[in-house]
């Protein structure tokens, strides 16, 4: 298990490195079935994947994807992703009131939920790349306070860990292997921000503000974590899927890089 597990990451993290030096429609074409795939499993965890409610979802994301790069001319290209997601809502709620009482309230709401948990805050991976100064560089520190932190957590929780952060939601999980995932997606996003100091033109100061950064982001993937974790135990379900070997499915392997994308992003785009 620890094999495939291992395998499947390095699998995993070398096609991650790729899409995202190539960049440009190659990541966002990535990200866009990437999002369909972990919107699916989340539909089939709620039950409504081969319903009216899911194709609307899945169509929305298609189009919410091909929003971020649609240029008509008209100076309000940057409004166009929320004008999706508000025609994605009324169109479920056209679904919801036209099959009346087929759908219930939570049904609805949860495949509006799914377009946003998955679908748009996934995007931010390729908008962090795309859309900001030196996103080419900056769009690791989302790696690194999810995946790099996740990793350092557990070692340090394996090593020192005694204190139960959340025993009847994650039971393994300790407040010491919290404290060395932040620390040490800090000290990684400072060692990876030095390392490229030149190519970022980075003084001293904006490589604190970056390992400020990465330390936020890693609060905000353990949340994104534990938040994917609550809804498997809601629904009595051990992972969303079976496509990643050893590692469960698309949300098993993002949910904390779903949730840490929007805050890099313009943590980002403020600061640095």
């Amino acid at each position: 298990m620890f094999k495939t597990r291992l395998l499947s990451g390095i699998v995993l993290l070398a096609v991650t490195i790729l899409l995202i030096h190539f960049g440009g429609y190659v990541l966002l074409i990535a990200s866009a079935a990437i999002a369909l795939i972990g919107l699916m499993e989340l539909y089939r965890v709620l039950g409504i994947h081969k319903t009216a409610l899911a194709v609307i979802g899945y169509f929305a994301t298609a189009f919410y994807y091909l929003s971020l790069e649609v240029n008509l001319g008209t100076g309000f290209e940057e409004r166009y992703p929320l004008v999706m997601i508000l025609f994605a809502l009324v169109a479920f709620l056209f679904c919801y009131v036209l099959s009346y009482p087929k759908f219930h309230a939570k049904e609805v709401m949860g495949a509006f939920f799914g377009l946003i948990y998955v679908s748009v805050m996934l995007s931010y991976i390729y908008l962090t790349r795309d859309d900001i100064a030196n996103g080419k560089y900056l769009v690791w520190l989302i790696f690194l306070s999810s995946w790099g932190s996740d990793t350092l957590a557990y070692c340090t929780g394996m090593l020192f860990g005694k204190h139960k952060m959340t025993p009847k939601l994650s039971p393994k999980k300790t407040w010491e292997g919290a404290i060395g995932g932040v620390v040490g997606a800090a000290l990684l996003t400072a060692l990876f921000a030095w390392i490229f100091r030149t190519p970022m033109q980075l003084d001293t100061s904006k490589i604190i503000i970056l390992a400020v950064i990465g330390a936020a982001g890693a609060v905000i993937s353990m949340v994104g974590d534990l938040a994917a974790s609550a809804i498997k135990r809601n629904y009595d379900i051990k992972d969303y899927g079976k496509l990643i070997p050893g590692h469960g499915g698309i949300l098993d392997r993002f949910d904390s890089v779903i949730f840490t994308a929007p805050i890099i992003f313009y943590l980002a785009l403020f600061f640095v």
